[in-house]
């Protein structure tokens, strides 16, 4: 994917002065290169610890400064085994000494599943469990009367809306959904964790989403394929977007 990009996921999301990263995938890198010179002070919500969703956490330029404050909060693992997962992945044999190199402050928490909690004055977030092999969790941000909804490695069941996405999802300016597969592929990858971009338009006119984002592309598929996804989702559902490296969005 040339255009849509090859990194794993990371999403950069401003709330006024707060900024906050969704996921710690290798897009984390080079979100870290804009950030040098600048004093970072930021959350990181983390939906599971699979490596396409920490790979970039090592290499994260921020973290080699002592003037950085990085506050991790999780969701599926309570805080210590998810800090313990997460050294492990930065340690040796997995990785060389990463998790030694970090000179800021990290810490890592998990937030409580099905009600929000206030990271900051006016800055809310809920997490929702999710159907994901080993456990994974979504987030609702929620910001001067603006919302988005994170909801990706989820598996759905057809013919029954997740009451917990719905939840996430209802209302938002943004819905950023696993659109990993089409209804088509689905049937032959039960059991994998993901969902399907017809399964976000439903989930979208359902919780009455504003915009949906089709997110977290089969890694497999060319630009020229996820763009037929794209306008198949447009078609039904007009202002659907495919998630793309460098896209801005405003809510």
């Amino acid at each position: 994917m040339q255009r849509y990009g090859g990194n794993t996921s990371c999403i950069e999301l401003r709330c006024g002065e707060h900024l906050l990263i969704l996921d710690a995938g290798t897009g984390l890198r080079p979100l870290g290169d804009t950030l040098v010179g600048s004093e970072v002070d930021a959350d990181l919500l983390l939906t599971h610890t699979h490596l396409d969703h920490i790979g970039g956490l090592g290499f994260f330029e921020p973290l080699t400064r002592s003037g950085t404050q990085l506050r991790l909060h999780g969701g599926h693992l309570p805080a210590m085994e998810l800090r313990a997962a997460l050294a492990a992945a930065l340690s040796p044999p997995l990785m060389p000494e990463l998790w030694k190199l970090i000179s800021g402050k990290l810490s890592v928490d998990t937030l409580p599943t099905g009600r929000p909690t206030e990271l900051h004055a006016g800055l809310r977030v809920g997490a929702e469990r999710l159907r994901h092999p080993g456990g994974a969790v979504g987030f609702r941000i929620e910001w001067q009367g603006r919302s988005v909804a994170y909801v990706t490695d989820t598996e759905h069941q057809p013919g029954a809306l997740d009451p917990a996405v719905l939840r996430l999802a209802r209302d938002t300016d943004i819905f950023i959904y696993d659109s990993n597969y089409t209804d088509e592929e689905f049937p032959h990858r039960v059991g994998w964790g993901h969902s399907t971009w017809q399964e976000g338009v439903r989930l979208a006119n359902a919780a009455g989403a504003r915009t949906l984002v089709l997110f977290h592309h089969d890694p497999w598929r060319s630009d020229a394929q996820i763009d037929m996804i794209a306008q198949a989702a447009a078609a039904a559902r007009p202002g659907t977007v495919a998630a793309a490296e460098g896209v801005v969005l405003t809510a």
